[in-house]
Formats: C-alpha cells, sequence, structure tokens
C-alpha cells in the first residue's frame, strides 16, 4: 500500500508549476529573482497542492551559516589545484576567517561563468551563505547581472572594475603589471616578445592583452600572443610553437606558473638555453618558481594577502557596513635566473 506524501518539497511545486527549484524557494521565501506573475503562479500551484508557510524553516534559511559561497572556475577538473593562485587566495581567506568562526563551502566546475551562475543562484535562493567571492570573472559574465539583480547577496568580485562597474571589487593592477614586464624586457635589450597567455575569455587575460600591446607599440617592440588553458601540457605546446616560428621571441612571458615551468621544460628539452637563448617571465609566482631550474623571473603578487582583504571585505558586508571597491596590493617584479639580456650572436 503506498501511503500518500505529507510533505511537500520545492522540487514537487517546481515540477507542478513549470519553473526552477531557485524561481519557487524566491517565490515561497518572499526574495526578490521572480516577478510578481511568477510569484503568484507558484504561490497558487504551492497552495493547491497542500503547502503552508512553515515559520520555523523560513527562520531557520534566515539564520546566519557562517559560511562564504566559492565557486572556482577549472579548465580541467582533473588538474584542480596544479596553479597556486587559488589555493593561496583561499589560505588567506581562511585565515581571516577562522577567529569569526566562518567556514568556506567551495564548489568546482569546469563549466565556466555560467555554471557557477547557477550555483551562486541555488545558494542566493536557499540562504546556503552568508556571503559570495566570485573568482575568475569572463567578458558578459552572467553572474554580475545576478548579484546586481540581488543587492541583497553579499557578494565581493575579484576582477576589474571597469568590468564590475560599481559592484564591490577587489581589484589588481593588471594594466600597470603587464607594462611593468614590458619595459623590463626591453632594457634588457628585448625587442621581439611573445605571451603564453590565460583563456581569451578572462576579463584580466584581456586586460593583460591589451596593455601588453600598448606598450610594446610604444617602445617599438613585436609581440606575439597565443592564449590557451592554464595547463602544463598547454604551456610546454605553445612555447614549442612559438620557437618553430621563423624569427622566434627572444623572451616568453607566461600567464601562470604553471605555464611558466613548463615552456622553460619544454624549450630546454629542445636545446634552447634559458636564458641564454630564451628569457621566460612568469606572472603571479610561487614555491615552484623557486624551485624550478632555473629559478623564474616573476611578477610577483602576495596572493595570500588578497584572500585576506577579500574576507576583510566580505566580514565587514556581513557586520551591515557599506564596502566599496578596493585595490589589491600592487606587483613587484623579482628578477632571478630565468632572465638576462639578448645575446649578441
Amino acid at each position: 500500500m503506498t501511503m500518500p506524501k505529507t510533505t511537500i518539497t520545492i522540487t514537487d511545486v517546481a515540477k507542478a508549476a513549470g519553473v526552477s527549484k531557485s524561481a519557487v524557494s524566491y517565490a515561497l521565501n518572499g526574495k526578490p529573482g521572480v516577478s510578481d506573475a511568477t510569484r503568484a503562479k507558484v504561490l497558487d500551484v504551492a497552495r493547491s497542492m497542500g503547502w503552508k508557510p512553515n515559520n520555523a524553516a523560513k527562520s531557520l534559511s534566515d539564520a546566519s551559516t557562517r559560511t562564504i559561497g566559492v565557486v572556482q572556475l577549472v579548465d580541467d577538473a582533473e588538474n584542480f589545484g596544479a596553479g597556486m593562485f587559488a589555493m593561496d587566495c583561499l589560505a588567506g581567506l581562511c585565515q581571516v576567517l577562522d577567529p569569526r568562526d566562518y567556514s568556506i563551502t567551495l564548489r568546482m566546475t569546469a563549466g565556466g561563468a555560467h555554471a557557477a551562475c547557477r550555483i551562486h543562484e541555488e545558494w542566493i535562493a536557499s540562504g546556503a551563505v552568508d556571503a559570495h567571492l566570485i573568482m575568475g570573472v569572463e567578458l558578459g559574465d552572467p553572474r554580475l547581472a545576478l548579484f546586481r539583480a540581488h543587492p541583497e547577496a553579499k557578494a565581493v568580485f575579484l576582477s576589474q572594475r571597469a568590468v564590475t562597474k560599481g559592484l564591490p571589487t577587489l581589484y589588481s593592477s593588471d594594466d600597470e603589471g603587464a607594462r611593468m614586464v614590458v619595459r623590463y624586457l626591453h632594457g634588457l635589450g628585448h625587442r621581439n616578445i611573445a605571451r603564453i597567455a590565460g583563456p581569451e575569455e578572462y576579463v584580466h587575460t584581456i586586460t593583460r592583452d591589451q596593455a601588453t600591446a600598448d606598450e610594446c607599440s610604444k617602445l617599438g617592440m613585436r609581440c606575439t600572443t597565443l592564449h590557451g588553458k592554464y595547463l602544463a601540457a598547454v604551456g610546454e605546446q605553445l612555447c614549442l610553437a612559438l620557437l618553430e616560428f621563423g624569427d622566434s621571441p627572444t623572451a616568453i612571458v607566461c600567464d601562470t606558473d604553471v605555464t611558466a615551468v613548463a615552456a622553460a621544460r619544454a624549450a630546454i628539452a629542445r636545446g634552447v638555453s634559458v636564458p641564454g637563448d630564451l628569457s621566460i617571465v612568469a606572472w603571479d609566482d610561487s614555491p615552484s618558481c623557486t624551485s624550478a631550474t632555473p629559478k623564474l623571473t616573476a611578477l610577483h603578487r602576495d596572493v595570500r594577502s588578497i584572500g585576506v582583504k577579500a574576507g576583510s571585505m566580505l566580514l565587514r558586508m556581513i557586520d551591515g557596513e557599506s564596502v566599496d571597491s578596493e585595490p589589491e596590493d600592487p606587483y613587484q617584479l623579482i628578477e632571478r635566473d630565468s632572465t638576462a639580456p639578448v645575446s649578441e650572436a
């Protein structure tokens, strides 16, 4: 004998109303995010199914969860953690959250910004986290529209202010960092350089592309840019492709430590001297840059402090303070063994 179902779930209502679970949650909990017509439809369907407001459950959904939601975008789920930026950033975030007894709810997706947006939308609808840290912002990123539509949701973006346009943002000086590297290589006599850059959809990639091209133009330098995922295999592949050009570059700038270490390894395996024939520069810096042979010159940023600053901004928002956009610490160029003046030969 089948017993009648006594508990009506969000899934039940969503299926009957022909809408998403998020829309049902917004409607039943009185939150913005759905039209008046959709809200009325959901409430009518829910009531017809026997749903009644549960004040205790609503009280729980409105209570603090003492968690910060982070969705990490990855190029390949099997290579999560291969780069140091995300790990160092999260370590800094934990450093500032722990004294307040806050933790991180971490999700990982290889589906890009649209997949991440769906996760954040679910968190907003369910009240699963108290605040959100947004990383890896893409061009046309739907998370920007999501958080503009939900000003009640506390969020900090790691991006550029020109893109986030008023949303609380911890922004970096990628433009000046790119120019700093170009000027440094120009000072060593390099006139034909290349970049192994990240995916073109990322805002920081476009910022670095534009600044590098502009500074090279000002200084009379050539720059060839190839884009790819932040994977070691991609670093090797693109380095070899650049070296096969008729007029190969004398210096390569890599957007991550992972691709820089791989590029140096590939060049050396091919018989190219680093830095005798080819100088290599890495962005961000990490222990892998100092453990590589040769040790890699890097555009250093204090990634852990990024997590600390972002966490501080989020906690202030949770405490009811108004938070504006703030800058990261500036880049510093750390010269090591992988760069040298252009050979006279």
